[in-house]
């Protein structure tokens, strides 16, 4: 009978984790494929002029994200969903000054929109068959969500200008590369 019941639960936990593994595939090739997109997106945007260059501000990136450590399969989603929810969050914020295509900017918050959803559902997949503790990622988050701070507070300082636009542009096109790291620690 106890033959029985750990037969079962070993064969559960293995379907599980590889079943996990597999949605973490997907993610990684779906997480790459976005940010390619929005880097494209962005580059519409651009136009770096030079009189913006005395705006530039050091936003004080988290070093938990810009020098990451080996970060766990699941703190690397639920970063990338945080950094993406906060990037999909400043691009809806006041961008009449901006001069930028209002398309491309739907379309970027779009393909934002998708992978928040993606990650949103791997975070509840996740929560459901292992029950995660995320005790060691509340830090980082904090970090994260202070530094998000800081820019959208730079953009009201600044009367969310062209100029300060165009200082947040660069600073959230960096964070791709950011994303594009922790994307790597979704490989088996």
């Amino acid at each position: 009978m106890t033959t029985g019941c750990i037969l079962q639960i070993a064969l559960l936990l293995c379907f599980s984790i590889t079943a996990l593994s597999r949605s973490f595939n997907l993610l990684q090739f779906q997480q790459r494929s976005t940010n390619l997109e929005c880097q494209r997106l962005m580059m519409k945007l651009s136009g770096t002029p030079e009189s913006c260059l005395n705006n530039r501000t050091n936003f004080e990136v988290p070093k938990e994200i810009e020098q990451p450590r080996q970060f766990q399969k699941e703190d690397a989603v639920l970063v990338i969903h945080d950094m993406l929810l906060q990037i999909f969050e400043i691009f809806g914020k006041n961008l009449s000054h901006t001069g930028w295509n209002e398309t491309i900017i739907e379309n970027l918050r779009s393909e934002l929109s998708d992978q928040i959803d993606r990650l949103k559902a791997i975070l509840d997949e996740n929560t459901e068959e292992e029950n995660p503790t995320w005790e060691n990622s509340t830090t980082m988050l904090w970090h994260l969500r202070n530094y998000y701070t800081r820019i959208v507070q730079y953009l009201n300082a600044k009367s969310y200008s062209s100029c300060a636009w165009t200082v947040v542009w660069t600073e959230i096109y960096r964070n791709f590369s950011f994303i594009s790291t922790l994307t790597d620690y979704l490989q088996n």
